[in-house]
């Protein structure tokens, strides 16, 4: 029953490290065509892996950010494509709130590797505050201050002479014909 037991744990762990990488490729795979816009604050950014590089001009492709009035790739706003074999991306700077549609070209091709709106939004400035030095002091009062080795040492003895006295009195109450 062991043995069973431990090739079928075998099993499912050689299965599972089998299908991780299978899962990871077909990720990447259907990644492949296409692009990915992304935006921060007035930045918007597009990555894609759709695009090879022209071994002449070293140019992998050109992107551009076409605001809703604009029609066609030549009147948007155009950025280079830089990257590597793997992932190619541009970006847009002091982009205004609005939609815009961003549409990639590779080098090589007539078609477009990808178009794909973004929302721009209008940002406003994070205001920084002053966060407290010493933490929250929660409770009735106190509760993060540092007392010192005096105040320490007298309460412990006033929480000893408590605890004698209590001993003391349930001792003498113990016994009924004392008085």
């Amino acid at each position: 029953m062991r043995t069973f037991q431990l090739l079928l744990r075998s099993g499912l762990t050689v299965t599972a490290a089998v299908a991780l990488p299978l899962a990871l490729t077909a990720g990447t795979a259907g990644a492949a065509s296409g692009i990915s816009v992304s935006t921060t604050g007035t930045t918007v950014s597009v990555t894609t892996s759709a695009c090879s590089q022209n071994r002449t001009t070293g140019v992998w492709g050109t992107g551009s950010l076409l605001t809703s009035s604009q029609g066609s790739f030549a009147e948007g706003r155009k950025a280079t494509l830089a990257g590597t074999t793997v992932s190619q991306s541009t970006a847009w700077t002091n982009v205004t709130p609005g939609t815009y549609t961003v549409i990639v070209m590779c080098q090589n091709v007539s078609t477009p590797a990808g178009t794909q709106s973004v929302i721009v939004s209008s940002t406003t400035t994070p205001t920084v505050t002053a966060s407290p030095s010493r933490g929250v002091m929660g409770g009735l009062g106190g509760a993060t201050k540092d007392y010192g080795p005096l105040t320490l040492a007298a309460g412990g003895g006033l929480v000893g002479v408590g605890v004698i006295a209590t001993a003391w009195f349930l001792r003498r109450r113990a016994k009924p014909y004392r008085l």
